[in-house]
């Protein structure tokens, strides 16, 4: 019985995406790679971040969820997830409006435009269980793809 994995989202399958990997026996996330090459420009007061493809999607139990986190050598490169972390639900996977295709979500702090190239490990994801209160009453689902429960 599958538990949690990775696939290749729709669009990617001839891509030559690399599933992504944990580099020791003991480390707790799975570098991911970029799918394409892209530029985050240098940040400038207002602009979105930079959105990097990662050509996956990713399935878990449904109590759990998995966590997109920078790298530590981040930070040293100019660059910063928009969003500190990213949050993506068990429901996120397979549906409809983009096959469960996570992105990274980038600002660069550098001078100079900073080039992610194919292949470029950009971040990790975390799987992680979550718990619940007693009182809750979740009953909806998910419709949309990105940001889609605001």
């Amino acid at each position: 019985m599958r538990e949690r994995g990775f696939e290749v989202v729709k669009g990617y399958e001839n891509a030559d995406i690399h599933m992504p990997v944990r580099k020791t026996k003991l480390s707790a996330g799975y570098d991911v790679e970029a799918a394409e090459d892209v530029i985050i420009p240098p940040y400038e007061f207002g602009m979105k971040p930079t959105l990097i493809p990662t050509g996956l999607k990713a399935y878990c139990k449904d109590d759990e969820f998995f966590i997109l986190v920078n790298r530590s050598s981040g930070p040293k490169k100019g660059f910063l997830m928009a969003n500190s972390i990213g949050i993506v639900d068990a429901d996120y996977y397979g549906n409809v409006t983009n096959d469960g295709h996570f992105y990274f979500q980038y600002y660069n702090f550098l001078k100079e435009d900073l080039v992610i190239h194919k292949g470029d490990v950009i971040g990790q994801v975390i799987f992680l269980n979550y718990l619940k209160v007693d009182q809750d009453k979740s009953i909806e689902t998910r419709v949309g793809e990105f940001g889609s429960t605001d």
